[in-house]
């Protein structure tokens, strides 16, 4: 029988050939941390290693909160800027790049055919790129800083084929949105996650960005697309090393096949206090909100905000609410700049923020006061995410964030495209 991408991509790390459910013990090709690398630091001490064992691997992104709000922020990041500096780790972001999930793909550093962990359950973004991308804890972070090793169970694989095109005003969120309203938020627990069918070649590599971020909230380990040649000109340029692309096998086994016709879906919104809670705009229309917030790991490339201009061009955001709106790096935030993209949104009354996570895991830059109601791009939706417990927050696309900021209330954003 044949394999899945990420069997063989474990199988070449193994030096074996490997199969679901098995335990391995492998060296993954990068390991990502961010403002989290002050805490993976002191348990890096604890485990009694002068120097980490791979240095050229490392790669820490500050990002979360940028700049630091408080003294406690600020000391963790002089923590780890010294560390960085003690142990000559070449690969070192500071607070000016971005969002770390963003930097490490415009970085080069998600290459297909790769294994790459990471201290953030959104590491499974860079599947997007063909690799094999997990998230795990901070004490195994320090563990293979100080021995470049990890064991893992290789995870068997559900394939999602999609066929089909978007609708005008239909985003590739609202796709993942559908999916993990149906399979629910533990559907994938430890599986690993296939994007298939005709209708990748239409997804731009923003798109499937949003759709591999997102496997983490169906429980996924990894969630990927098979690199093609969109992909592959994408990389041109970037990449940091040299690579090799692997492709799943026509007969490999799947635990489960879901077919979606793109066509049939509209855009859709997870309601709270669930990412699974999910139900069509048309559902949920109406629903009066306070912020709107625009960005994040998942939604804050070039093709979001160009989104958001065709919707809010020349128009102003209701006054009922304040709109937010993060690029996910320096280079979108450069790029958006320079084609005048930024300078429409804070006409239509928008606030520009610095590339960085911001209000999205609520510690500064638009936290939520009780009561109030969020209407956002990010990944998730639980009590306390951006602030308040006792705040409600919505998530939809870039495409339904904009329309529904011009009149205070969720609208479906077809009827503005």
């Amino acid at each position: 029988m044949g394999q899945t991408l990420t069997e063989k991509i474990l199988s070449l790390k193994a030096g074996r050939k490997v199969k679901a459910n098995e335990v391995i013990t492998v060296s993954p090709d990068f390991v990502l941390s961010h403002d989290n690398s002050a805490a993976i630091i002191q348990e890096f001490r604890q485990i009694g290693r002068e120097r980490v064992a791979r240095p050229e691997k490392i790669v820490i992104i500050l990002d979360h909160v940028v700049p630091a709000a408080s003294e406690k922020h600020a000391l963790n990041h002089k923590i780890i800027r010294e560390f960085v500096e003690e142990q000559k780790l070449p690969h070192f972001f500071d607070i000016e790049a971005g969002v770390c999930h963003q930097v490490f793909c415009e970085q080069g550093f998600a290459l297909p055919g790769l294994l790459i962990t990471g201290s953030d359950s959104h590491t499974t973004t860079y599947g997007a790129f063909g690799a094999m991308a997990i998230g795990i804890g901070r004490t195994e972070t320090a563990s293979i800083w100080a021995t470049d090793e990890i064991w893992l169970r290789v995870p068997e694989t559900i394939r999602f084929v999609l066929k089909g095109k978007l609708q005008a005003g239909v985003m590739s969120k609202d796709v993942i949105l559908r999916l993990i309203g149906d399979v629910g938020a533990e559907g994938a627990n430890y599986k690993a996650v296939e994007f298939a069918g005709e209708a990748v070649a239409s997804l731009s590599l923003d798109s499937r960005m949003v759709m591999t971020n997102m496997a983490a909230e169906m429980g996924a380990k990894n969630g990927y697309f098979e690199p093609d040649a969109i992909c592959l000109e994408w990389l041109r340029g970037r990449a940091r090393r040299e690579f090799e692309p692997v492709f799943s096998d026509p007969d490999a086994h799947y635990e489960a096949v879901y077919e979606y016709d793109l066509s049939a879906i509209s855009p859709q919104v997870a309601c709270p206090h669930s990412v699974d809670n999910v139900h069509p705009v048309s559902e949920v229309a109406g629903t009066i909100f306070h912020q709107a917030l625009l960005g994040t790991c998942t939604n804050g490339r070039l093709e979001d905000l160009e989104m958001a201009v065709k919707i809010l061009k020349g128009k102003k955001i209701s006054r009922r609410i304040r709109m937010l709106v993060l690029p996910a790096s320096r280079e979108v935030y450069l790029e958006a700049l320079r084609r005048g993209w930024l300078e429409v949104l804070y006409e239509a009354g928008a606030v520009i923020l610095n590339p960085g996570c911001g209000p999205c895991l609520g510690a500064h830059l638009g936290v939520l006061a009780p009561g109030e109601v969020a209407l956002s791009t990010a990944n998730r939706n639980f009590r306390g995410r951006m602030g308040s417990r006792d705040a409600a927050i919505y998530l939809a696309s870039p495409a339904t964030v904009a329309a529904s900021a011009l009149e205070g209330k969720i609208v479906d954003p077809r009827s503005y495209l």
